[in-house]
């Protein structure tokens, strides 16, 4: 199942600003933390030495410099954050996508290497290797895609035919050629598969409840136009005058019984 959805809540699920689960996310490890600071305080060092190389009339400039580069540390989470969402936010066309989940496995995936010298002066080489979760999704159109992610404790509930919700990007308005798949949302067990965290994880299970509680909704069966047979039709009583046995009686007045023809014989001879 595929449904387009409007850019203003496309723009509110992929915000423009980091969240602070993204920048959670690219604050990093300790050493990405020494890395920024290391390139801050070689920044206040060049802010130094320019305030000796710059004519006068740059002190200000001289200062902002400073002061930038002295917080390059904090602020730098910020903008790299920034650029992953615009990578979404240039995409036309967003829509909600839900499909199965397919195939779920893990797996061991090399990221990175490092090089030391052991006690006999040799040189070897270190794998650094990650357990990651490699999960399929699809839908019956036949559009399948792939996530690696990586593993965490919380993956071991997944099985194949689990229900999955992701939010898809596309250039094209009926979203027949997608770009980029986000963040796959369980909703048996509220449970996202991501590696970085694009989407405003609360904003899109208020846009998947308010979806599916609209396809669940029963949808009223159109009145059938087809005459009805004289058989099937109940008979109405003819907008005649009323008979005299339905007319309205008065107060203590009993009924007048009908008379018959040798009654009205009677009545003759009598007078």
């Amino acid at each position: 199942m595929l449904v387009p959805i409007t850019r203003q809540t496309f723009e509110d699920l992929i915000p423009r600003m980091a969240t602070s689960d993204q920048y959670r996310y690219t604050w990093g490890q300790p050493k990405d933390f020494l890395r920024r600071l290391l390139m801050s305080v070689v920044g206040i060092l060049i802010a130094i030495a320019l305030q000796w190389l710059l004519p006068p009339g740059f002190e200000i400039i001289d200062f902002l410099f400073g002061i930038v580069a002295g917080l390059y540390w904090l602020w730098s989470p910020v903008y790299w954050a920034g650029l992953k969402n615009a990578k979404l936010r240039r995409y036309q066309y967003a829509g909600f996508w839900q499909g199965r989940v397919l195939e779920v496995f893990p797996s061991e995936e090399l990221i990175g290497t490092e090089e030391t010298v052991n006690k006999r002066g040799e040189l070897v080489v270190i794998e650094n290797r990650e357990r990651r979760l490699n999960l399929e999704v699809g839908d019956d159109s036949g559009f399948v895609t792939r996530l690696q992610v990586p593993l965490k404790r919380d993956h071991r509930v997944i099985l194949p035919g689990d229900v999955a919700e992701a939010l898809v990007v596309s250039n094209r308005p009926d979203l027949s050629r997608v770009g980029e798949v986000a963040d796959i949302f369980l909703p048996d067990y509220a449970l996202w598969v991501s590696d970085y965290p694009y989407v405003q994880r609360d904003a899109f299970e208020n846009v998947s409840k308010r979806l599916n509680q609209d396809i669940r909704r029963p949808q009223p069966r159109p009145q059938s136009s087809r005459p009805q047979s004289p058989r099937s039709q109940s008979p109405q009583r003819s907008r005649s005058a009323p008979r005299a046995q339905d007319l309205p009686r008065g107060p203590g007045r009993s009924p007048q019984p009908r008379r018959s023809r040798r009654d009205y014989r009677e009545l003759d001879d009598r007078l």
